[in-house]
Order: structure tokens, then C-alpha cells, then sequence
């Protein structure tokens, strides 16, 4: 089935899709039944690439713009999954890896606002690069979930309001403000494990 026929068909899928379907050559690159509903924003679309499967749900805000250097990149890999009202923002690099899920409302940079001169407003200071954001293979993040300048490992569960500003290893759960890890996945044993924090 063709997008003509589809158009005639699905009128209500047409809508939901009709920013992808007329903007898709200006992409990076779309795979094949990519989906991207009703964007909110798209910045920097040439910088953009969206894998096989992706879909990204309505609201979202998806930006790839070199406001710390020459380039920079967002990739969505094969099957992810984003929510409602998502805001992802690169200047530099953020890489979302296969099958990663996001619930709404979720943030994810590898930047932010500057604020050491006290004596300036802080939206005419520069943006500070933070360090390179990848998302693993198969991950879950939950609900208004915040990633700034962290990497977060594969299969890894992030939960609901976590702010996530260190790195995240493999197979773990990470709650909290700062997000801390509270299980890990022995593979030994093959079982989760609790984190004992007081002796990190």
C-alpha cells in the first residue's frame, strides 16, 4: 500500500504522520516504518536519524543543533520506542540504541544552560557541552525521567522523576534524585540483586 492509498484509507493516519511523510528527505536518514507523531519541534532535522520501526509519539520535541561545535547528532535505532512530550536534545551526541522504551514526558541532553557569572541572566550565558549521551539496547525510562550528559547502560530500568547525571551501568535499576542504582543483575546467579549504598 502506497501513502496515496494509505491518505484515503487512514485519513486519521495520515494526520498523525503527515510532518515524517512530507519532511522525510530531509532527514539524516528514516528507515522503513519509522513513525513520528506529531512532532512538537524538530530542530536540526539534516542531523537526525531515525532507525527501522522507530516511533516516536505525539508532542515530542527532537533537536540535533552544533551550538558547542561544527557538528552534532541524534540517533534513534531500530525499534525504539519514545512517549508522549519527550525533549531530546543534542548539541554534540546523543545515541538512543535498539528497542529502548521511554514513557512520557521524559528529557534527555548532553547539555545545559550555563550560570557561572552570577551577574548575567542565565538565558544570555552559553550553552555548556556535558559529555556524550548514549542510551543502551533495551532499556526502560520512566515517566519525567531527566538524562543530562550521563550515559545509561543496556537493560537497565530508570524510574519514574530520576535524574540521571553519572553514568548508569549495564543491567541495573536506577532510581532518585540523584539517580542512584538499587539492583543489579548478577549473571552468575542469574537473578537481581539488591545495592547496598551505605558501603558505596
Amino acid at each position: 500500500m502506497n501513502i496515496l492509498q494509505k491518505m484515503l484509507i487512514f485519513p486519521g493516519w495520515f494526520a498523525k504522520n503527515r510532518f515524517l511523510i512530507w519532511n522525510r528527505h530531509r532527514f539524516m536518514s528514516v528507515g522503513v516504518r519509522a513513525r513520528l507523531e506529531r512532532p512538537l519541534r524538530v530542530d536540526g532535522i539534516q542531523n537526525i536519524t531515525l532507525g527501522n520501526d522507530v516511533m516516536v509519539h505525539e508532542g515530542t520535541w527532537l533537536a540535533a543543533m552544533p551550538l558547542t561545535g561544527s557538528n552534532a547528532k541524534l540517533v534513534i535505532n531500530d525499534g525504539a520506542t519514545l512517549g508522549h512530550y519527550n525533549h531530546i536534545y543534542a548539541t554534540q551526541s546523543i545515541v538512543i540504541e535498539k528497542d529502548v522504551l521511554t514513557a512520557d514526558k521524559v528529557y534527555i541532553s548532553d547539555n545545559l544552560h550555563s550560570y557561572e557569572d552570577v551577574a548575567l541572566p542565565i538565558i544570555k550565558q552559553p550553552i555548556k557541552q556535558c559529555k556524550l549521551v548514549v542510551i543502551g539496547e533495551g532499556s526502560w525510562l520512566g515517566e519525567h525521567v531527566c538524562v543530562i550528559g550521563a550515559s545509561i547502560g543496556k537493560h537497565c530500568v530508570i524510574g519514574a522523576n530520576a535524574v540521571v547525571t553519572k553514568d548508569i551501568p549495564d543491567f541495573c535499576v536506577a532510581v532518585g534524585n540523584p539517580a542512584r542504582v538499587i539492583k543489579k543483575y548478577d549473571v552468575l546467579k542469574h537473578k537481581w540483586t539488591i545495592v547496598d549504598n551505605e558501603k558505596q
